[in-house]
């Protein structure tokens, strides 16, 4: 098994969101995304192709999540703090 990465499925709004689910889920019934919580998913490098293939489909945006969310949670707030 290749190592696993994580990615982030923005939705259009929340229906389009589930909407991305039911349609991967249709298309690759095998391919299962670990929900590692907060819109963040494990998935094997192979399917990026095809989760942005099926995000495009339904009005989702498929892309990298850092390897640490801890680290971009203190970038965010260190940003905000500079208004």
């Amino acid at each position: 098994m290749a190592r696993r990465i994580r990615i982030e499925i923005t939705g259009k709004d929340e229906f389009w969101g589930r909407a991305f689910h039911v349609e991967w889920q249709d298309q690759f019934p095998q391919r299962v995304l670990l929900d590692e919580g907060e819109g963040r998913y494990a998935a094997e490098p192979e399917w990026l192709d095809d989760l942005e293939r099926v995000g495009a489909q339904v009005f989702c945006r498929i892309v990298r999540a850092p390897e640490s969310p801890e680290r971009r949670r203190w970038f965010s707030s260190v940003l905000r703090g500079r208004h």
